[in-house]
């Protein structure tokens, strides 16, 4: 998916648009989050290991949701990892 396309989408669906940029094999230990989030990944590669699912690679153009209170790590590919994060507050926490 295209830069663009994803973007329009986080906003017609109500999501806040972040820019994330992750160094080589940078990792993210498990936590949660209090936000539903959707994710592109603009350059590189990112790993997701999360509950309830098999562990996955993201290349560029992929995306991916990861819904709110879902336990998670995140690893940068070797050549990090630039991602494009929305996010939005679930109905009941506004």
């Amino acid at each position: 998916m295209d830069r663009a396309t994803f973007e329009a989408s986080l906003t017609g669906d109500g999501f806040e648009i972040r820019s994330v940029t992750m160094q080589p094999n940078a990792v993210n230990p498990t936590h949660v989050h209090p936000f539903d989030a959707r994710l592109l990944v603009v350059d590189g590669a990112m790993t997701i290991e999360r509950e309830g699912a098999p562990t996955r690679t993201y290349q560029t153009g992929e995306t991916f949701e990861m819904p709110n209170g879902c336990h998670h790590s995140e690893t940068a590919g070797e050549a990090g990892a630039t991602y494009v994060a929305g996010r939005r507050m679930p109905p009941n926490s506004q």
